[in-house]
């Protein structure tokens, strides 16, 4: 895996864990579906810590180098 490729894996895992926290804050917000808030607040904490996880090879990862010309 390239460092361009882990980054790309990190980014997608970092907006999956926002769009999981946005919707816990909304069944937070409605008596009704507060049952789901644990299960979804749960699912983000795994994708964000799959973010940080692809950030951490990415930043182990050698840059590329881009040849201007």
């Amino acid at each position: 895996m390239t460092r361009e490729e882990a980054l790309i894996h990190a980014r997608a895992a970092a907006l999956r864990a926002h769009d999981l926290a946005v919707e816990a804050e909304r069944f937070a917000r409605n008596p009704d579906s507060r049952s789901k808030v644990p299960a979804f607040a749960a699912a983000g904490s795994v994708w964000a810590d799959t973010a940080k996880a692809y950030a951490a090879i990415g930043a182990a990862q050698p840059e590329t180098e881009t040849i201007h010309g």
